[in-house]
Formats: C-alpha cells, structure tokens, sequence
C-alpha cells in the first residue's frame, strides 16, 4: 500500500520530522536498522526527547510504525534519509550510514518517487556520492525519480523552534526535483527557501553550524583571557550583549559538543583540504574549542590548591554529562573528556545527570546527590539542567564552580 513518506533512520532528526508530517495528515512510515528502535515505537515508547510519548502514541494510532524491513520503502512516494554523518578513526567524515542507506533505498526505488538527503555533509555529497549509488539500477536522477537536499535544521530541546515554525532550506538535482522537494514540504512546514543548487544547500548547513563553532570558540577564548587577567566575563558578555545591533550573544562554556557543532567544521575542512583551500578562521576556532576542556580542568586544579587540596585523590563532582542542557545526549560531551582528563590526573570522580543514561566509560552515576553534594571537595556545573535547582546546588556544595554562569552568589566560583 502506497504511503506518502518513508523516514530513513528514525532518531534525533527523523522522529520529529516524522511527527510533523504526521501531524499535517501525511501517511507516514520509518526504516531503520536498530530493532531497538522499531521496538520502542511499537511500543509506544519515545526515544527522543522532542516527542513525546503522548504524540508517538497519537502518531501510532494514525498508522504510524517503524520497521526493519527496507521492502516498505518501495511503497513510498517519498523518501526522506536522515541517517546520522560523524567521524572516522582518523577524525575525518564518516559517510558510511549515508552511502548504506542509499544502497538501501536503490534496491527498493521506483519511478516517480521523491528522495531527499537531509543528513549534513560536505558540497557534493548528494550529486557526487548518493546520486550514482540511487541511479545504479537504470533510474536517473532527474528523469525516473527526483533527488533533493534538505538540511535538517532540528535543535534538541527547543521549545521555541520546531519542524513547522523553521524555514526549511530546499535544493534539487534539477529545478523539477527542486519543485517536487518544495511542494512536499509546504504540506507541514510554514516556510521553504529554495537555493540554487544541492551543493548550495550542503554548503549552507555548514556554514549555519560552523558559524557557531567559531563564535563558541571566540567567546571561550574571551573567557580564557580573562580569567588570565582577572576579569569578570559574564559581566563583559552581559554588558556586550545590551548593544541592539552589530552583536550576537553566545556564553563560554566546557567544550563543543553534540552530533553537529563539533563535527559539521571537520566536514567544511576536509573538503576544503581536498580542494586546496585554507580556512584559517575555521582551523583557529578548532584549536581553541578543543582546548577548552583542559582549561576547565586547570581551573579545577587551581581552584582546589587555593583551598589547600590537590587534585590527585580530591572528591571531584560533575554535574551534568549531557552535550547540552535539558537533553540526555552525550554524543562528543566535552564534560566526558574533562571527566575522563580529571581522572587519568588521580582526582576521585563522580558524577550527576538529572537526564542523561550513563555513561559507559565513567561508571553509574550518583544516587544521593546531596550526599556527594556535601562530601565532595569541589562540585562542577557543567551543564545548566532546568531540573537543577541552583539555589540548592550553591547552598548545599562545599565548594562550587559554575562554567555555566547560571548561578548567582558571590561564594560560586564562576568560568
């Protein structure tokens, strides 16, 4: 039975769109590899925080269902991949769930259908990479079926921005595919921008993320100036911030982390490696961000030998885990690589996330969280959960270091 839309790869970026195209009234299915996911949607159960258990289960009663066999998608008028892109070994672009999940998706296309690439890469990716994969069994993009990019734009944890109310960038192989790509997404988002090209979009994903990637970078810089100096930043940040024009606030913090800003630079690198080009603004940024997780271990360091304790067998408590606040994500967490330096240094760690699992290589976390709160030498706020109460944290610790600038009091330490 025809469906209006096949989701390839039902995770962070894939569920949500899901739901919104759901919502709007299309018939919509998932593939996915993991059968851990396609239990979860069975069974009512979200594994994504931006939808929640309530709209799966709505989503489920219009058809909604996720499954393992690739045979639905030759069912589907369109296919949308949203399979993630990471690193190698070699910290390079990992297309490996992309190029899979087009040798997929050939296997089962028919003519006619709409395919769409939504996971970020490098320019080309669509025509030069996922193109001669889809047209290997005599389709062409163009003429058989249409080949679009779409930028996922999803934002883990914002309660402002969703699907519908984020301008979706569109492109196409051809002006026909461009077309069929804007006309599907104008069925549940309110605004589409059409580019010039495929390549314009991949390069326009980039730019979006590595801009933040570098002004992360110059204000974690600032931050590390200052406190050389001796100067409040958060006050310098709040002071630069009242400027109605000319300036956008971003706030220091551990480290980049997550499934995009510290991997979508690496990808814009590589290409421009490959294509002779120097971005030196992008490569100074990476020096920096990747410094930053040193930074706040030396702050840690410093901050216990003004209070006459040295870090080896010091009780060390981090708070928060995730890459950001309010998700349970810890995907490239810069706090696992402080957790992990500050350990390898001889300090007796532990940690606590209102929301994150845990995490593998640090061990469960702590069950009484005041308790350690009390005991501990020193607490870190490494990210600034909603479900903290700061008020609590500051009363409670023996000594705390806020890297978040949340929490108010002139006995917090301060990043």
């Amino acid at each position: 039975m025809a469906v209006d839309v096949v989701v390839v790869g039902v995770g962070y970026v894939g569920l949500p769109l899901a739901e919104a195209a759901a919502a709007a009234g299309l018939s919509v299915a998932g593939y996915d590899t993991s059968p851990r996911v396609a239990a979860a949607v069975a069974a009512g159960r979200s594994h994504v925080p931006d939808v929640s258990a309530s709209r799966l289960r709505s989503m489920r009663a219009s058809g909604f269902t996720v499954t393992t066999d690739p045979e639905v998608l030759g069912d589907a008028k369109t296919i949308v991949v949203c399979v993630p892109t990471g690193l190698d070994s070699t910290g390079g672009p990992d297309l490996g769930a992309v190029r899979a999940a087009a040798e997929t998706v050939a296997g089962q296309l028919t003519p006619g259908t709409l395919v769409v690439i939504e996971s970020t890469s490098f320019p080309g990716t669509t025509d030069e990479i996922v193109r001669p994969i889809l047209e290997k069994y005599g389709l062409t993009a163009g003429k058989d079926f249409s080949l679009a990019y779409s930028p996922e734009r999803v934002d883990p944890g914002n309660r402002r921005f969703g699907i519908r109310n984020t301008p979706k960038v569109i492109s196409g192989h051809t002006p026909a595919c461009a077309k069929s790509c804007a006309e599907f997404y104008e069925r549940f988002v309110d605004t589409v921008v059409v580019a010039r090209g495929t390549r314009e979009a991949e390069m326009a994903k980039l730019l979006e993320n590595t801009y933040r990637y570098v002004n992360i970078a110059l204000v974690n810089e600032i931050a590390i100036f200052c406190d050389r100096i001796g100067v409040d930043v958060w006050d310098v940040l709040h002071c630069a911030a009242t400027k109605p024009f000319g300036f956008t606030p971003f706030v220091p913090g551990p480290g980049v982390g997550g499934h995009c800003i510290p991997v979508d630079p690496k990808y814009l690198l590589d290409k421009a490696e490959r294509e002779g080009a120097l971005l030196g603004v992008v490569h100074a940024a990476r020096l920096v961000d990747d410094q930053m997780p040193e930074h706040v271990v030396e702050r840690v360091t410093r901050l216990l030998a003004e209070h006459g304790k040295p870090l080896r067998g010091a009780k060390v408590l981090l708070l928060g885990v995730a890459y950001k606040a309010d998700v349970p994500d810890t995907r490239e967490s810069a706090a696992i690589r402080i957790a992990v330096r500050l350990r390898a240094l001889g300090a007796d760690l532990s940690y606590h996330d209102p929301v994150a699992v845990t995490v593998p290589e640090l061990g469960p976390p702590v069950a009484d969280l005041d308790e350690v709160l009390r005991t501990a030498d020193v607490a870190v706020l490494l990210v600034a959960h909603r479900a903290y109460d700061h008020g609590r944290l500051a009363s409670t610790a023996r000594l705390l270091f806020d890297v978040t600038g949340q929490v108010p009091g002139k006995e917090v330490v301060r990043l």
